[in-house]
């Protein structure tokens, strides 16, 4: 990971995103991290990265973890299970 410090990247934007595709740099303020230039991960669409840098979305899925561990749920396979959807294999399983 690379750090610069705001007053000296001056760099055009283009150079840290060539610079991102090998390693994520971080953009500083007086020492504290204000942004971050990242690649996108191959074949990852815009309303995926949209979806998962919206803040409001990232509380409402907090929040619903929390509930799910408070209170229990249907796990994604039970989910599947019932809606008659063929379960994921267990390559693509994340425990």
């Amino acid at each position: 990971m690379k750090t610069v410090e705001m007053a000296q990247a001056t760099a055009p934007l283009a150079d840290y995103a060539r610079l991102a595709r090998r390693e994520s740099v971080v953009v500083t303020m007086r020492g504290k991290p204000i942004a971050t230039v990242t690649a996108v991960p191959r074949g990852a669409d815009w309303e995926s990265i949209a979806i998962g840098s919206n803040p409001k979305f990232l509380e409402i899925m907090e929040r619903s973890r929390l509930a799910h561990r408070r209170r229990g749920g249907l796990s994604s396979d039970e989910m599947r299970r019932q809606l008659g959807i063929e379960p994921r294999s267990k390559a693509k399983r994340k425990r």
